[in-house]
């Protein structure tokens, strides 16, 4: 559904930020992208979906590809249009808009009034607790409310591909289980591929199918999430375990540094 080839990003005509990206989203999957904060994840979204332009950052390199179409140097209004939908992180809202009138933006684009009403429901269906606060103003809601927001207006839109960026960022454990659960059942029951951006490397790996980890701009290993769950490298910079299952100081993970077979 989406291949990325050899994509190069620049930021005000001197800063280079991605160099020669490649991967690909499959129609209906699940795909993580991980890696620290400055490896370049955001910007890999915002090239994918039109907002690096506004931004000041470019793709000057490459191609991006939505089912077969190119789309690397397309306004981000059109890439909605054929169905590419991001989710900011920082959890964007209208704050002065109430719950309902936040979901209901999403269908901007859109001109079917009975399917809008029916597809509000559904998403009130997914976020039942939202149905409570329909009537509130947004800019009162928590972290995990505004979470659930955002993601109920990316999906009146109906998109084919939703790019999530840091979903589970400042909620509790018990929130984040409950909002990649909401995920996996978006993808299962609307058949929506996924593409997600996302800290937690374990959940992330543990709900997708397929996962690339990003440093300095570059993707430097990739392959099928239950693999990379066992890489010990993986476990080392992410989780601050060796081998030996020890966690180790904060000092050593700092100055992690990549084994060479991630180069091969």
């Amino acid at each position: 559904m989406l291949s990325l080839e050899n994509v190069e990003v620049i930021y005000n005509d001197v800063i280079l930020v991605l160099k020669g990206v490649s991967m690909q989203v499959p129609d209906g999957k699940i795909v993580s992208l991980l890696g620290a904060n400055g490896a370049g994840k955001t910007t890999t979204l915002k090239a994918i979906s039109g907002v690096l332009y506004t931004e000041l950052g470019e793709v000057t390199d490459g191609r991006i590809e939505f089912e077969g179409r190119t789309i690397g140097r397309m306004d981000p209004e059109d890439i909605v249009r054929l169905g590419i939908v991001q989710v900011m992180e920082g959890r964007k809202l209208f704050e002065h808009l109430t719950v309902d009138e936040n979901v209901k933006v999403g269908a901007y684009s859109r001109s079917d009034a009975a399917e809008i009403r029916r597809d509000i429901e559904r998403i009130y269906q997914y976020f039942p607790a939202l149905l409570e606060l329909k009537g509130r103003i947004s800019g009162y809601l928590s972290g995990g409310e505004r979470q659930m927001v955002v993601m109920g207006r990316a999906l009146m839109a109906r998109p084919k591909l939703m790019l999530l960026d840091e979903p589970s960022i400042g909620l509790s454990p018990m929130l984040v289980k409950e909002i990649f659960q909401i995920i996996k059942e978006i993808n299962l029951q609307e058949k929506t591929s996924i593409f997600l951006v996302e800290q937690n490397a374990m959940i992330a790996l543990s709900l997708s199918e397929y996962g690339y980890v990003m440093e300095n701009g570059r993707v430097v290993i990739d392959g099928p999430s239950d693999k990379l769950k066992e890489n010990e490298d993986i476990k080392e910079f992410y989780l601050g375990l060796s081998e030996l299952g020890k966690r180790k100081s904060y000092r050593e993970v700092k100055h992690y540094k990549r084994r060479k077979r991630w180069l091969g």
